[in-house]
C-alpha cells in the first residue's frame, strides 16, 4: 500500500469517526432535549388580589413565618416591633399623619385571603420572643411559634385563639447545641402528626435538628450534619471545596416527608440533608451553590401522595426553585427580585395548600405575603423564569 492510499484511507476513517461522533452526539443532545421536555412539572400564577387588604390601618413587618391548618386557613407571624418600619409608616401611632399602625404579630386567613383573627405579643405568663421566626400548627389547632433573637432559646405554644399553654425550652440561655433543657434561636418548626412529633430547626444559635414530644414538649433527640454530634465551632462554607461536617447555618427547616424522611436546610452551604427520623442521614443535595448569602431558607412538598417535587424558597437569589424530591435536582424555578406581584425580595418561608398552592413570605423590607395558583403539571420546555404571570399579561 502506497502512501498517498494510506493517507486517503486515514482520512476517510477520520472522517468517518467524526461523522459518528457527530451523529451520536446529536441523537444524545436530541434524547436529553426529548427527555426533558416530556418532564412534567408544576406551574403556577401569581394571584396579585391575595390576600384581602388588612383592616385597621395596619401594615406587616417582616413576615418571617407561615403555616397552613387541615380548612386551608394560612398563618402568618411578622415582627411588629416600631424599628421594624420607618417613622413615616407608623405616623397614625406617632400622632403626625392617618396611617399607618403595626398588624398583631400573629395573622390568620381564610384560603380567599380574608383576615379571621389576629393576635400575639408579650404577656403574663410567658416570655414573648425577641425576634420573631417561624410558625406550625398542631393538628389540634395549637400553634407553634419560635424566635431568633438573643435571648430567644425557647418555643411558645397558644390555643388558636391565643391564649398562652406552653413554654418548651429556657428562655434566655445561651447557645449550646448539646443542650436537652434549651435550644438557641428556633428558626421553624414543623409537626410530624402520626409520630406526634415537633421538628425544630434549631437553628441560628444551636446547629442542629431537635425534636420534643407534641402532647407534652418534652425532649427527645437531636443530631447535627450527616448525623454528627453537634458543635458549636465557627463553620464556613466555600463553594467548589468539600461541604463541612457540620451545619453552617443557619439551620432554617426541619420538615417531615409522608415516606418518613426529614428534610433539612443548611442555608448557610446552599444544601439540603435529608435524615430518617433517628438522625441517620440519607443523602444530601445542593440548590445554586455559588450562593454566599445562602439559598436554602425554607421547603415545601407538593400535594401528590407521592410529594413528588420540593419546593425551595431562595431569599439571596428572590425566587422559588422546584425540585425533583427523590434526586434533589433542581427541574425549574419562578421569581426574581422585585416589587411586583410574582416578585420577591428576601422570599423567607413556604408552604402548600391541599389545592397544591403555594404560599411564601418575605422578610426584610419584602414584608408580605404571596399566594400561587397551581396550573397543574406542564412540560418542563413550557416553564418560564422570573414573574409567574399568565401568559396574556406579559408584553
Amino acid at each position: 500500500m502506497n502512501k498517498t492510499y494510506r493517507n486517503i484511507l486515514f482520512a476517510l476513517l477520520s472522517l468517518l469517526v467524526l461523522i459518528g461522533l457527530f451523529t451520536g452526539q446529536h441523537r444524545l443532545t436530541q434524547s436529553t432535549e426529548a427527555a426533558s421536555g416530556d418532564r412534567m412539572v408544576p406551574q403556577f400564577v401569581v394571584d396579585p388580589f391575595w390576600p384581602q387588604p388588612l383592616p385597621n390601618k395596619w401594615l406587616l413587618g417582616r413576615t418571617i413565618g407561615i403555616a397552613v391548618d387541615p380548612r386551608d386557613h394560612i398563618y402568618i407571624v411578622h415582627r411588629d416591633q416600631d424599628s421594624m418600619f420607618m417613622a413615616q409608616e407608623l405616623g397614625l401611632d406617632r400622632g403626625q399623619a392617618e396611617c399607618c399602625t403595626a398588624a398583631p404579630p400573629i395573622i390568620e386567613f381564610d384560603s380567599d385571603g380574608n383576615l379571621i383573627r389576629a393576635w400575639g405579643g408579650p404577656g403574663e405568663g410567658y416570655t414573648w420572643p425577641e425576634s420573631n421566626h417561624g410558625i406550625e400548627i398542631a393538628p389540634n389547632g395549637n400553634v407553634w411559634i419560635g424566635g431568633n433573637g438573643g435571648g430567644d432559646s425557647h418555643v411558645l405554644v397558644f390555643t388558636g385563639e391565643g391564649d398562652f399553654i406552653r413554654e418548651i425550652g429556657l428562655p434566655g440561655e445561651d447557645i449550646d447545641s448539646n443542650s436537652t433543657s434549651h435550644f438557641s434561636r428556633v428558626a421553624e418548626i414543623a409537626i410530624d402528626v402520626e409520630a406526634n412529633e415537633a421538628y425544630f430547626a434549631d437553628g441560628y444559635g444551636n446547629k442542629r435538628v431537635a425534636v420534643v414530644d407534641v402532647a407534652t414538649g418534652a425532649f427527645k433527640r437531636y443530631w447535627g450534619a450527616y448525623g454528627n454530634r453537634p458543635s458549636d465551632d465557627r463553620v464556613t462554607y466555600v463553594p467548589g471545596e468539600p461541604l463541612p461536617q457540620q451545619f453552617v447555618g443557619p439551620v432554617h427547616c426541619a420538615v417531615p416527608s409522608v415516606d418518613n424522611l426529614i428534610y433539612v436546610c443548611d442555608r448557610g452551604a446552599d444544601r439540603i440533608q435529608v435524615f430518617r427520623p433517628d438522625g441517620t442521614f440519607v443523602k444530601e443535595g445542593q440548590v445554586a451553590p455559588l450562593t454566599l448569602g445562602g439559598s436554602t431558607w425554607d421547603i415545601a412538598f407538593s400535594r401528590d401522595p407521592e410529594q413528588e417535587f420540593i419546593f425551595v424558597a431562595d431569599g439571596a437569589n428572590h425566587k422559588v426553585h422546584i425540585l425533583e424530591r427523590d434526586s434533589l435536582e433542581v427541574l425549574a424555578e419562578f421569581g426574581d427580585g422585585g416589587r411586583q406581584p410574582g416578585l420577591f425580595f428576601g422570599t423567607h418561608s413556604i408552604i402548600t395548600d391541599s389545592a397544591g398552592n403555594i404560599y411564601t413570605t418575605e422578610t426584610y423590607e419584602g414584608k408580605r405575603v404571596q399566594k400561587f395558583i397551581d396550573q397543574g403539571l406542564k412540560r418542563l420546555d413550557t416553564a418560564r423564569d422570573g414573574a409567574p404571570w399568565p401568559a396574556d399579561a406579559l408584553h
